[in-house]
């Protein structure tokens, strides 16, 4: 392939995975609007976000060994195509059923995108403009992480809801047209087979157990249905690390977490990734329907929480270099968690300000933690495993996102259905109202009664306070942990071949990293 059409085909490429980061964080600043516009309850929201991330999770794992066997253009063709039948969808639909379903086709697109993208710059590029093309990846990944909340914000400001879907298509068109017209069909007939039934372990348990976790608020755990959800779930995705740990070609090779190093700093970004998620599904209904922001403003007030995060990233790779990762990652889940503790004081009457420099602590302290964590686990992967380990990291930080979305959101649901005073409203009205802060909020204009307005928000508040406590102990928790069982990259001997295997390395955690999620990556 000529010079020029690799490069044209990386333009397209870039563009096509820009959507999957667009699409992180470009609907958390629609689901108000969404929830008055097509009258969604906080649970409904919840499968509205969490639906692509469960698929995408479950999804990813058999994607790269499909395109290994049947054609890796081909396969990253059909991701890109479900993708964008999923956004036509999406944008077409007016009731919260099947925008749940959209968002779910859409999540599969993705998982296909994803991987096989890194595999068709893999059999594109070699040697240093291989590191080139990673990175050109790495930064249509990451831009549109931070761009989502402003450029959701904006269409919605101008146009309806549907947008937020309406913008991916003409991206993924052009992705679609890049493949088809300037990248080459690759396969590798050796790969392994895929395995359907780890594979349907994996989406149905990891589904089974979110829905039970979404769903427990308002059904309530002794509900058979809730208990066999979330026990059916437990026990599919253990039978799938047990059946994985047997295969000698494992799509998740769980073997690799025997290694302490890779073990805690997975688990340490996995956290990360339930702790920033859950945030980014609560945060743009507390600065929206408590604070008053709109859409756009919404999205530029999520800025601090965004800077942080990318501002330390570009900080760490020195600091980590001189002081090791164990230091850095310790403080950052101390900020984290001391910024989440100051963030849970939150009351009605608390002004943007206050938030604003508790955002800001918390992305920094994130910054901290993620990208240390990364390069430290893919550094310390055996030689040979940098495409399988990055795979399961990744997977683990989706299944995180996936929880953070569904734990997270239940405890906002939960707090605010207690606490949300219905004395004196028709009942039909108060079912309505206890569905989301916005159909209350609705409610309450519709009957004249703002005591059930101020009742909404004081409601909605006091959950977005319990998420930020709850954020908080399970971060200032794995601090503690860290500083046990964490271990010191300082002290670690390099083998044999001393400051060349080390190097390698190096080189490969450098080069895997744009593989895994944009929160976790090289912002």
């Amino acid at each position: 392939m000529a010079l020029n059409n690799r490069w044209l085909a990386l333009v397209g490429l870039a563009i096509s995975v820009l959507v999957i980061g667009f699409d992180l964080t470009i609907l958390n600043v629609a689901l108000p609007t969404m929830s008055a516009d097509i009258g969604a309850d906080t649970g409904q929201l919840q499968w509205i976000v969490d639906s692509y991330a469960v698929v995408y999770a479950s999804a990813m794992l058999p994607a790269g060994l499909l395109g290994d066997r049947f054609g890796r253009r081909k396969l990253l063709v059909t991701g890109l195509t479900v993708f964008l039948c999923g956004s036509v969808v999406g944008a077409l639909v007016a009731t919260p059923g099947p925008v749940i379903v959209a968002r779910t086709v859409m999540g599969v697109g993705a998982a296909l995108t994803m991987p096989l993208t890194m595999s068709v710059v893999a059999t594109l590029f070699r040697g240093a403009e291989q590191t080139k093309a990673i990175a050109v990846i790495t930064v249509g990944l990451s831009i549109g992480l931070p761009l989502g909340p402003l450029v959701g914000g904006w269409l919605l400001e101008h146009f309806w809801w549907g947008s937020v879907f309406v913008i991916n298509i003409p991206l993924v068109v052009i992705g679609i047209i890049a493949c088809l017209t300037l990248v080459p069909e690759t396969r590798d007939p050796s790969a392994p087979t895929i395995d359907p039934v780890s594979t349907a372990l994996g989406i149905l348990g990891l589904g089974a157990f979110i829905y039970g976790v979404i769903e427990a608020p308002n059904e309530g755990l002794t509900d058979p249905v809730i208990a066999g959800s979330l026990i059916g779930g437990v026990a599919m995705l253990l039978a799938l690390a047990a059946r994985e740990r047997r295969q000698s070609h494992p799509m998740m090779d769980l073997g690799l977490l025997k290694n302490p190093t890779v073990r805690w700093n997975t688990l340490v970004g996995t956290l990360g990734m339930f702790t920033f998620t859950g945030l980014l599904f609560v945060l743009p209904q507390y600065l929206q329907a408590v604070q008053g922001h709109d859409a756009f403003g919404t999205g530029v007030r999520l800025m601090p929480l965004m800077a942080g995060l990318i501002f330390v990233a570009r900080a760490v790779p020195p600091l980590t270099a001189r002081f090791g990762t164990r230091p850095l990652v310790i403080a950052g889940l101390l900020l984290m968690g001391g910024s989440l503790l100051v963030g849970s004081t939150t009351d009605t009457g608390t002004g943007y300000g206050f938030t604003a420099l508790w955002m800001t602590f918390t992305g920094l302290g994130a910054g901290f933690v993620m990208m240390p964590a990364l390069d430290s686990a893919l550094a310390a992967l055996p030689e040979g495993k940098a495409g399988t380990g990055s795979s399961l990291m990744n997977t683990l930080r989706q299944v995180g996102a996936s929880i953070g979305i569904a734990v997270l959101g239940s405890v906002l649901n939960a707090v605010f259905t207690d606490r949300l005073d219905t004395t004196g409203v028709p009942a039909q009205a108060a079912d309505t109202a206890e569905e989301s802060v916005v159909a209350a909020q609705s409610v309450a204009a519709q009957l004249d009664l703002a005591s059930l307005a101020d009742s909404a928000e004081s409601a909605f508040t006091h959950g977005t306070s319990m998420v930020l406590l709850v954020c908080a102990v399970a971060t200032l928790a794995m601090a503690a942990l860290t500083f046990y069982v964490l271990p010191d990259d300082r002290r670690t001997e390099p083998p044999a071949s001393g400051a060349g295997q080390l190097h390698n390395s190096e080189s490969r955690a450098s080069s895997t990293r744009a593989q895994l999620s944009p929160l976790s990556g090289e912002l």
